[in-house]
């Protein structure tokens, strides 16, 4: 083991010996309790019953048969969630075919952060992620069920589900994911298309075709943001079946998985010699694997803010120097799109999450004493088959696309993807995998903005063009519920094709698929709640160094007043009233940005 690895591992250990520790005991205390449906009193069973056939009445109410749940987070809306329409009746079959019953426990809501950049429901995006946590734990109340199904995939929705689950985490949980769509049109086309939209070079009618050619079925979008940097560290961290992240929706091998997992989880319910409650899965040796695999694949920002938050629920403590001192030593072992051309298909073929795993252990940067869904982590090194109407699994050998995952003892990069930046500014993270190195380093005079909506008119009016640190404050957790600014992109690109130096510098957030412009992100403390971006003015002298981890400012800012966020009417529109209550007790990015665990 990698002697950084094992110390981070460690320290986590340690500094959650108390919460971990209170975890644990919740979830003995629940164990005790003895199997759930005994529990229930005759009229309380007769409603869990009273929907279902008389078979699966039968099921229901005897005593040794099982119940598992259908946690969904299905709306044919959502490409990505779309495909999840069949599945709880293909997982009710399955079940029914081994003499179990399956139901529908509840459904959460699924937004996309790709239909609500630049929308007041942007706003809303981080919070949703705590609401599905709550939901999920609600569906679960009923106390009626022996494990739980979860169909979720997108950005704040599967953290969502995994942080819900974990309160009932004496029960076995798998996850089934729904696989991305079919590559369209080339990353290089979009992203061109895009900016020249951006630059006013092209009308919306062109850019329209193109995103439609981009995102044009159902599944996942196939860039590798946070969607897929869910998937990707979920089955690192064992959570589903080895190699069934991104296969296709509509793919037979998708249908044969979904059986098997729905076959697996009645092994392992309480009292079957397999018993594997979720919290066994997310162990802080998991947790750090699925921090690793992050690193390793030049994943999304975002899982600073969901695998911290994901950590508490489980009782333990990951902070962001953990990321940082893991990133030192993690190299960077694929390329896909923003980190590279290709996109999340062309990982998969490559030989996806079995193959970077067999390399992170090859290199020993990650536990492979781990427990997973499949057995021992050995099992999660092979790719799942369909042939002759048998699902086998085999062990990944190389890689097949050298451009996406790297060979055998090379890397990308000798570091991970993230760094964190500390200074006189406050503390933030920075995607550095899809940056190229000449822009790493930064020194240049700020332009201080409160909105992204204000950085659009600057650069229009033609303010920006020049070396320049763009500052987008008051857009942190407190402040608006830390909405995406992806809006952003095309325009601090277009300044850098130009020959200008250009970062940006906030303490909102940037979509997991945010690449070649150097952004710090998610500063602590917010300027909200008295962090020194309030204190900024345009003119002052920022250096952002990625190799260094530096954010700081030149100047002496003691003495100055800080900037006030002013009290909008707007805050209330489009439903954002309803969270005025998250936005009070939110705690910082850097503490998981939750209003469910209070602040470390």
């Amino acid at each position: 083991m990698h002697p950084v690895v094992k110390a981070v591992t460690q320290r986590i250990k340690q500094r959650s010996e108390r919460t971990r520790d209170a975890y644990l005991a919740c979830m003995a205390r629940q164990h005790a309790a003895g199997k759930p449906r005994t529990r229930l009193s005759c009229g309380n069973l007769a409603h869990v019953a009273a929907a279902g056939s008389t078979r699966q009445q039968a099921v229901l109410l005897e005593p040794g048969g099982l119940n598992m749940a259908i946690i969904t987070a299905y709306n044919d809306m959502l490409s990505a969630h779309e495909p999840y329409r069949d599945y709880p009746d293909q997982i009710k079959q399955r079940l029914a075919q081994l003499g179990q019953s399956g139901q529908v426990a509840g459904g959460v809501p699924a937004m996309c952060d790709g239909i609500t950049q630049g929308q007041p429901g942007m706003e809303l995006s981080l919070f949703s992620r705590d609401v599905i946590a709550q939901a999920t734990a609600v569906a679960m109340s009923h106390n009626a069920f022996d494990g739980m199904l979860l169909l979720g995939v997108c950005d704040k929705i599967a953290p969502g589900q995994l942080i819900g689950a974990l309160a009932f985490g004496h029960l076995p949980a798998l996850f089934i994911p729904s696989g991305p769509m079919s590559s369209g049109i080339s990353n290089r086309e979009k992203v061109k298309v895009r900016q020249q939209y951006a630059e006013h070079r092209v009308d919306k009618t062109a850019l329209q075709a193109v995103e439609c050619r981009s995102y044009h079925s159902c599944g996942t979008c196939t860039f590798y943001g946070t969607a897929n940097s869910n998937q990707l560290v979920f089955e690192a961290m064992g959570l589903m079946l080895p190699g069934s992240a991104f296969v296709h929706p509509l793919s037979p091998l998708r249908r044969a998985l979904t059986d098997y997992a729905s076959e697996l989880i009645v092994s392992q319910v309480m009292g079957a010699t397999n018993y594997l409650p979720l919290h066994a899965l997310v162990s802080e040796k998991n947790i750090v694997n699925g921090i690793v695999a992050l690193l390793a694949s030049g994943g999304s920002t975002n899982h600073t803010i969901h695998l911290i938050a994901i950590a508490r629920a489980a009782g333990l403590i990951v902070t962001w120097d953990d990321f940082s001192q893991l990133s030192d030593v993690v190299p960077l072992l694929s390329r896909i799109y923003p980190n590279g051309p290709e996109d999340i298909n062309a990982f998969h073929q490559a030989g996806g999450t079995p193959l970077l795993l067999k390399l992170l252990a090859e290199r020993e940067l990650v536990h492979t004493d781990t427990r997973s869904c499949v057995g021992g982590f050995e099992a999660q090194l092979t790719f799942p088959h369909w042939a002759d109407q048998q699902l086998s699994w085999q062990p990944v050998t190389d890689s097949t696309n050298p451009e996406v995952i790297a060979p055998r003892a090379h890397a990308f990069l000798d570091f991970g993807g993230l760094k964190v930046l500390s200074g006189n500014l406050g503390r933030a993270v920075m995607k550095v995998s899809a940056v190229a190195p000449e822009h790493w380093r930064i020194e240049a005079p700020a332009m201080v903005f409160d909105s992204q909506q204000a950085v659009e008119a600057a650069y229009f009016s033609g303010a920006l063009f020049k070396d320049v640190v763009v500052v987008v404050r008051f857009s942190g957790p407190a402040a608006n519920g830390m909405p995406e600014l992806h809006k952003l992109i095309p325009l601090l690109s277009s300044i850098q094709q130009r020959g200008f130096q250009v970062a940006l510098v906030t303490d909102g957030r940037l979509s997991g698929a945010s690449g070649k412009v150097p952004a710090a992100l998610h500063v602590c403390p917010e300027a909200k709640l008295g962090g020194m971006l309030a204190y900024l003015q345009s003119g002052d002298h920022l250096v952002l160094d990625a190799r260094a981890g530096v954010l700081k400012v030149q100047e002496c800012l003691s003495g100055r007043t800080p900037a006030i966020l002013l009290e909008d009417e707007s805050q209330a529109d489009w439903g954002r009233g309803l969270f005025l209550g998250f936005r009070e007790q939110v705690s910082s990015a850097e503490s998981g940005a939750s209003v469910l665990f209070p602040e470390i």
